[in-house]
């Protein structure tokens, strides 16, 4: 739900961007969005707005585990390496 949201207000900030420039120059486009800072202002938040719900909660610094487990390592210093896994009480 989260997702799809942030594609519908990025595409509503896109268009109103659109409709308030010169590049929709249709008389009857032109004539419902007046060339305004505040139109503009307004766009470029719901793109923003849009852009943080695509993003999800998601963020790269997170590890998701299938369950909580905890490495079991074996040897000392640089030589140490993982040997099985436990789960975490």
């Amino acid at each position: 739900m989260g997702k799809a949201l942030g594609y519908i207000l990025s595409l509503v900030g896109l268009a109103i961007i659109l409709f308030s420039s010169k590049i929709a120059t249709l008389p009857v486009i032109s004539s419902i969005a007046k060339i305004s800072i505040y139109t503009i202002v307004v766009g470029v938040a719901l793109i923003v707005v849009g852009v943080i719900f695509m993003m999800d909660g998601s963020s790269p610094y997170k590890v998701k585990h299938a369950a909580e487990e905890v490495p079991i390592y074996e040897g000392e210093g640089k030589k140490k390496r993982i040997v099985g896994y436990k789960r975490a009480k």
